[in-house]
């Protein structure tokens, strides 16, 4: 039985099926680091650094490879981090003559922060899409009944009476500039990981920086001077971003399941969950979840602001921190993301009673 709600048996089904949850996967993770060390090899050969038979051996070896799993979990336990065990699984698939060219001038984080990049950028694109899909389900929901009067609450008292689409505009506009905020982002996340063993590339000499631009163009990743293998900003700021989304959703969860008391009754759902004691029940399940992703992802934030103190170079447990954390902020963000769109598409509201 699974440890993660989000693929738990049946807690899972809180959240339903997951698009970024195999994004994280060791399968995905690998099939990464393997485009990592071919566009790796073919760049070096291109530069003439490694030989194009070496090049050739190695592209052919990431296809042929096949993980075992026992052997990289132990590999792992005893390095900190899974790549020296998959370079051995590698090299075992190359001529002997040609071994010493795999990973010629490339460190372990190298190849783990450019497969994070390369699985940020899928998981962009689908949040950009999961956002705009809420955006266009609460625009229909304000032609819809956006005209109608509701109450308006300040601190949770009878306020003044208005526009049903005053407070779709409190839902929506947020995640719009959320939108806004991740496209400005992305620059900084989508990004090659090229340094040796302390960001120097120094194996590589005055061919890194065209390297390091071959592969950036072969994995469609953005160029930066340098590997920011202690400097993660950028990856704390897409977390804070991640929370704000969630934030964001928890406050339309929030405002929902309010709003649908049975003593205020200004909008019906068109779906609920049952009462295993109270049959005539209609509970607001899917507003509550959003409140609770909301509150899980700012919860995790401040974790993610820890992993931002690195000693010196590189380090094994602020790095760690991250792979505990990241994961589970941009599951919970797809979760909201599709159980805010299903709920958009369940509202009525109801004309307020004189």
């Amino acid at each position: 039985m699974s440890a993660s709600p989000f693929d738990h048996p049946f807690l899972g089904g809180l959240f339903g099926g997951s698009y970024t949850g195999p994004l994280f996967t060791a399968q995905e993770d690998f099939a990464a680091m393997l485009r990592f060390e071919a566009a790796l090899a073919e760049a070096e050969a291109a530069e003439g650094l490694i030989p194009r038979e070496a090049a050739n051996a190695i592209k052919r070896a990431t296809v042929e490879y096949v993980p075992d799993a026992e052997k990289l979990r132990a590999g792992t336990a005893r390095d900190g981090v899974v790549v020296p065990s998959l370079l051995d699984g590698l090299r075992d698939l190359l001529p002997a003559d040609q071994r010493p060219h795999l990973h010629y001038g490339a460190t372990s984080q190298d190849a783990i922060d450019t497969s994070l990049a390369l699985r940020l950028k899928k998981t962009s694109d689908h949040l950009v899409y999961g956002i705009n899909e809420l955006v266009g389900r609460l625009a229909a929901l304000e032609t819809r009944d956006g005209t109608l009067e509701v109450m308006a609450h300040t601190r949770m008292q009878a306020a003044i009476p208005v526009p049903a689409a005053r407070k779709i505009h409190s839902w929506r506009d947020p995640l719009e500039r959320h939108c806004a905020r991740l496209e400005r982002l992305r620059p900084e996340i989508e990004i090659l990981h090229l340094g040796g063993a302390a960001g120097t590339r120094d194996k590589l000499g005055s061919k890194g920086p065209a390297i390091a631009a071959r592969m950036a163009k072969a994995l469609d990743l953005n160029l930066v001077p340098h590997a920011r293998h202690s400097e993660r900003d950028g990856i704390a700021e897409f977390a804070a971003l991640l929370s704000l989304v969630t934030g964001s959703l928890g406050k339309f969860g929030q405002d929902v399941a309010l709003m649908a008391q049975t003593e205020m009754a200004e909008i019906s759902l068109a779906t609920g969950g049952g009462s295993s004691a109270m049959p005539h029940k209609k509970n607001p399940v899917q507003a509550e979840i959003l409140v609770s992703l909301a509150r899980f992802n700012a919860t995790l934030l401040p974790g993610m602001h820890h992993a931002l103190v690195h000693e010196n170079e590189r380090s094994g447990a602020a790095w760690t921190l991250e792979w505990m954390l990241l994961p589970q902020m941009v599951m919970a963000t797809d979760a909201a993301l599709r159980t805010g769109t299903e709920l958009a598409s369940s509202i009525t509201f109801a004309p307020r009673k004189r």
